[in-house]
């Protein structure tokens, strides 16, 4: 089984901050990963809708972490069951579990990933051209080497190495575009 992965935006953080958002499909799910602070609404909505999805169409929302620039637009998805790390959230429903492992789809799995946050989670995308990662240990493809809000500098080497370990084809992180980690990716 594979799934697909889209970027519906590419973020980036400098004097001003955005998120990078995906869509991932795989069989009946229908997730996006990280909706958070973008220039205009209209930057999730547009490219949502040229992959032929509707908002009320995405099944699962996943959150790398609980900052505003990665959670801030997910009530575009009233539909959605949301997933953080350690429990799935639907309507009034608050259903608590690991999410170390959890299966989304078939292809679509979380691992913990403490590093940017000690909350962190990863999102792992079996696809077509390789496993996929999306993750905020990351910025974009050049680091930071030593992100200024990571609490634990051991632990976000840690989990780099755990993410790096996979041998992924490809990094979404969560600030930038898609890369291909080398040798010189950050640890």
């Amino acid at each position: 089984m594979t799934a697909t992965f889209e970027v519906l935006t590419t973020g980036y953080a400098h004097d001003r901050v955005a998120g990078t958002v995906t869509l991932l499909r795989d069989g009946d799910t229908v997730a996006v990963v990280d909706p958070g602070m973008v220039a205009d609404r209209r930057l999730i909505l547009d490219p949502l809708a040229a992959a032929g999805v509707e908002p009320g169409q995405v099944t699962d929302v996943v959150f790398s972490h609980h900052h505003p620039d990665h959670t801030l637009n997910a009530a575009l998805f009233p539909e959605a069951r949301f997933h953080d790390h350690m429990a799935v959230y639907h309507d009034d429903v608050w259903e608590d579990r690991d999410a170390d492992g959890f299966q989304l789809a078939p292809s679509i799995r979380l691992i913990k990933t403490p590093g940017h946050t000690a909350e962190d989670i990863s999102t792992l995308v079996t696809t077509g051209q390789g496993l996929v990662v999306l993750t905020h240990l990351w910025w974009g493809a050049e680091g930071p080497a030593d992100d200024p809000f990571a609490p634990d500098r051991e632990q976000l080497r840690a989990a780099r190495q755990r993410v790096l370990a996979l041998e992924p084809a490809l990094i979404v992180p969560g600030h930038g575009a898609p890369f291909a980690p080398t040798h010189t990716t950050p640890l």
